[in-house]
């Protein structure tokens, strides 16, 4: 196991997408690692969790309905118990106006879909390095 894998036994994370397959190819890679995965359907769904998990990072799709990805980093973003929990965009568009938006309502970082395994867990470890640095 590597040093970057172990790091990341016990982190909570949570994945919310519409799409089952997302949020099982992100289960998987994440399992793999040793994270403890929390999965939502929806924005709605997302926000009845967090308060019970507490994830120590959050990758939400932007597209979704009724509650979208921008929405709700918003409404996890004004919460101040989860104000300082990364939250992770999730987009299959690569644009400058996607990311400004998701800068704009307080997501930390913007992963293109299909994200590999690399760039999933390379993004949680970055997270949680500075976690434990601060």
């Amino acid at each position: 196991m590597n040093g970057e894998t172990q790091t990341l036994a016990g982190t909570k994370v949570m994945v919310i997408d519409d799409s089952n397959t997302i949020r099982r190819s992100a289960e998987i890679f994440l399992v793999k690692a040793g994270c403890e995965v929390i999965l939502a359907e929806d924005g709605f769904d997302a926000l009845s969790k967090i308060a019970d998990h507490q994830p120590d990072v959050i990758f939400v799709d932007i597209m979704m309905p009724r509650l979208d990805g921008y929405q709700t980093c918003a409404l996890i973003k004004k919460n101040p118990k989860f104000k300082g929990t990364p939250v992770i965009m999730l987009s299959s568009k690569d644009g400058l106006f996607d990311r400004a938006r998701g800068r704009m309502v307080g997501s930390d970082e913007y992963l293109t879909k299909p994200f590999t395994m690399e760039s999933l867990l390379k993004t949680v470890g970055q997270y949680m390095a500075q976690r434990s640095v601060s």
